[in-house]
């Protein structure tokens, strides 16, 4: 019988090496490290239950495969108690044999993968709230929120569609002197230009058509708590004066009525706009966006967040395996690589929607590259550009810096202060650089960055 096996898995492309006593099986084992064991459970010496229980105790990742006699199920049951990886029963079929040991190998490369991401593991990352990551630009993040929480000042979070400034805004909520108060948020994008002072301000019976009663507004809701603005930028422009004097005023008077109420909620803004090319397009007041300006904290694409993208994923992994009843234990180092490389368009939301897909698909303890979208599988950045030019087309240092910058711009939304701090330069350098670029006015670079870039 093991002439037989180790003839047909040895022309399968097998090592084989092959023991009929137990015995010598065991001093082999302790001698070296095989992929796969397969043993009878009838042996000279000892049984296939104390091969089983060996190899649990030394070489726990070592899968065993047993091969009992043939309606033996009492037996295969205390094999796999024992530790045995499958069973089989005499007499032998060769191909579910073959596929048993692939199986086992698959298992097996899976546990080890599976080891070495825990020998690996990074250690806890920083959070503050529901936010979760510990590179540079979110540890400035953090900073800020807890030096600006404690006080009333207004707040002006900018970022990508994305990024998570509502979890800022109630970070900012939680650890201020308002957090025993409600958190209200209103996207000023969502609400109809006419519904919009009655939503913030409420009205009072008979204010308009359809006002049968009183109505309570947002800003009364958030009393003693706190109100944020979502999609501020997209605020219509007659509506703007209005906001502004309540928040100079720090008093609000519903839509209809005569009497002003004290207005005690803290107010947060945010946008993925950039207010100042708004105001300089007329499409924002400039005295309102100074009131909501006090403090700026930007919140930083996920492309620029390094290893909080892994540690992100492995968040999501977790949270959605508990929730589908799953064991997905982590992610593939090949998955790994793939989720680093891509550049995260729609940011965190976008990486939180491609783990829930990946969770659902998968087949295996492990996230692996073809559970993630199509996108995160084909991306391959600059080597794959690099690689299908010839040396003809390459370009030239010049254009390289300056599709950088019209890329860095276009990021920017055309904010040139933020657009030479993520490329490491001042602000004087880069007027410079878009000055001296085939004399293109920089006022047009910096409006559409890409329109320049077009023959």
């Amino acid at each position: 019988m093991c002439e037989l096996l180790h003839d047909r898995l040895e022309a399968s492309g097998y090592d084989v090496c092959w023991r009929q006593h137990a015995d010598e099986g065991i001093d082999l084992l302790s001698d070296r490290d095989f992929d796969v064991v397969i043993t009878d459970l009838n042996l000279d010496g000892a049984s296939g239950l104390d091969i089983c229980r060996r190899l649990e105790e030394n070489r726990p990742n070592t899968p065993v495969i047993v091969i009992t006699g043939f309606g033996d199920m009492g037996a295969a049951v205390a094999a796999i108690r024992a530790g045995a990886q499958d069973f089989l029963s005499k007499p032998i079929d060769m191909a579910h044999l073959e596929h048993a040991i692939v199986r086992a190998l698959s298992q097996r490369h899976l546990r080890e993968q599976i080891r070495r991401l825990e020998q690996a593991q990074v250690p806890p990352a920083e959070t503050l709230g529901a936010l979760i990551g510990s590179s540079r630009a979110m540890r400035t993040v953090y900073d800020l929120v807890r030096r600006v929480a404690p006080s009333d000042t207004t707040v002006l979070l900018s970022g990508e569609s994305g990024t998570g400034k509502e979890l800022v805004a109630h970070a900012l909520h939680s650890q201020s002197g308002h957090g025993a108060g409600n958190f209200v948020a209103i996207n000023c994008a969502a609400v109809p230009s006419d519904l919009l002072e009655s939503e913030l301000f409420g009205h009072v019976r008979g204010a308009f058509t359809d006002a049968k009663a009183d109505r309570q507004g947002l800003m009364d809701q958030a009393r003693n708590g706190t109100l944020l603005l979502d999609e501020i930028g997209e605020m219509p422009l007659e509506m703007q004066p209005k906001l502004l004097r309540v928040l100079q005023e720090r008093q609000v008077r519903p839509v209809g009525g005569n009497t002003w109420q004290p207005m005690t909620a803290r107010i947060i803004a945010a946008t993925n706009r950039d207010l100042e090319g708004e105001v300089e397009a007329k499409r924002f007041r400039e005295d309102l966006f100074y009131r909501l300006n006090v403090v700026q904290i930007h919140i930083p694409p996920l492309r620029a967040r390094g290893n909080d993208v892994l540690v992100l994923a492995e968040h999501f992994t977790s949270r959605f395996a508990s929730r589908a009843h799953k064991r997905v234990v982590s992610i593939s180092p090949e998955a790994q690589r793939k989720l680093l490389a891509y550049d995260w368009p729609g940011n965190v939301r976008q990486l939180e929607n491609s783990i829930e897909r990946a969770v659902a698909l998968t087949r295996s303890e492990l996230i692996q590259v073809e559970d993630l979208p199509d996108k995160v599988q084909s991306f391959d950045g600059w080597s794959r550009a690099a690689e299908d030019v010839d040396l003809e087309n390459v370009l030239t240092l010049e254009q390289v810096e300056r599709r950088q910058i019209e890329r860095a711009l276009r990021q920017a939304h055309g904010n040139k202060t933020r657009a030479a701090k993520a490329l490491g330069i001042d602000r004087r350098t880069l007027y410079r650089k878009l000055d001296r670029y085939d004399g293109a006015p920089r006022t047009a670079l910096a409006r559409d960055p890409w329109q320049a870039a077009r023959p």
